[in-house]
């Protein structure tokens, strides 16, 4: 069986038997595929996503394969390019996914060329599992799985000073607090005009009173550092009973304040109503489960008191994410979903105050 590694083929409708066939011997699976079928699966918006049915000359292997490319829509391309969001992602599955402990479909091959970022990303299939609807929410069973989840992402690199050795993850010197400042600035106008009926008068008003604090915002006060997905949310989880959560999408993986990725999700994954009354012990459950990663230097409360601050995290993916991508109905959809509920979220939790 040759295990070598097979060459990128960037688009799906380049993908051969043959080279299915050498993607799996180079995961170790002695089979030889006779054929397959293609079809789109998911709702990404940077990513496009294939599903692979296979059938076999010989040998045994998995009935469906999962391959990851870049976006067919050249502003959405552009943007995973710019961002490095496509960098980023094979390399936490060749580089950091065995050091941390959330469950993630696993990866047949993970390959980029830096030069043009052309890659593909072939991964388990985790069918029969459901696909988590961002617009529609999940209920507090399901959030207790992906607080849960989060953890094994932050616990296991908790403050962990090598992180400042893994080049990729570092941010971008040239895109500091001014760059973020003056992006949103560019983006926010726009992201009014668009959507202004769909937003709230009080919400419209919340935004604007954070654009006069961006300053306070990117000076965020000493906190833990660790891992953080950056884009944790239901449209990236996969439910199901072979495994109760996996977690996708790693476009966006970088370090930060852990605690931001459990705001965010919590703040459009549940509805307002069940997430005003659940999210204390949702972050209580979160904060147990990291301390069984053996982190025990970092109190409820002061736990507590980030997630408030990071509540505004959402709020920011919605606006400058909706104005990077392409726009389709759906993608109105979730953003507003988004914008509506983490606003909601941030003022109920007073967010505001700190931001000092």
């Amino acid at each position: 069986m040759n295990n070598a590694k097979p060459p990128i083929v960037s688009e799906p409708e380049d993908v051969t038997a043959d080279w299915l066939t050498a993607v799996l011997r180079h995961a170790g699976q002695d089979a030889t595929v006779s054929g397959f079928t293609a079809r789109d699966v998911g709702t990404g918006q940077v990513g496009r996503s294939v599903r692979f049915s296979l059938t076999y000359a010989d040998g045994s292997g998995p009935a469906s394969i999962v391959g990851k490319f870049a976006s067919s829509d050249p502003t959405s391309r552009a943007t995973g390019i710019a961002q490095r969001n496509y960098f980023k992602e094979v390399m936490f599955y060749n580089d950091v996914l065995p050091t941390v402990t959330i469950r993630t479909p696993k990866p047949l091959l993970a390959a980029i060329e830096p030069a043009t970022h052309a890659f593909c990303l072939m991964l388990e299939d985790m069918t029969p599992a459901r696909q988590g609807d961002q617009i529609q929410g999940c209920n507090v069973a399901e959030a207790r799985l992906a607080v849960r989840e989060a953890a094994g992402l932050h616990g296991p690199r908790w403050n962990d000073p090598t992180l400042a050795d893994i080049e990729w993850l570092q941010p971008n010197a040239a895109l500091g607090p001014d760059h973020f400042i003056t992006f949103w600035n560019q983006l926010y106008p726009g992201f009014i005009d668009r959507y202004h009926d769909r937003l709230p008068p009080e919400h419209r008003r919340l935004l604007e009173r954070f654009t006069g604090k961006l300053d306070r915002w990117t000076q965020p006060p000493p906190g833990p550092q660790a891992l953080t997905h950056g884009d944790y949310r239901l449209d990236n989880m996969l439910f199901g009973d072979r495994c109760p959560l996996a977690v996708v999408d790693w476009q966006t993986v970088s370090i930060g304040n852990p605690v931001s990725d459990v705001a965010y999700f919590l703040g459009a994954g549940l509805l307002p109503e069940n997430r005003a009354l659940h999210e204390r012990e949702l972050v209580r459950e979160y904060h147990d489960a990291l301390q069984s990663t053996g982190v025990s230097d970092y109190d409820f409360e002061t736990c507590f008191r980030d997630y408030r601050r990071y509540s505004f995290s959402g709020l920011i993916m919605a606006v400058i994410a909706s104005m990077i991508v392409v726009q389709t109905p759906r993608g109105d959809d979730m953003f507003m979903a988004m914008a509506n509920r983490h606003s909601r979220q941030a003022l109920e939790l007073d967010a505001e105050a700190l931001l000092v």
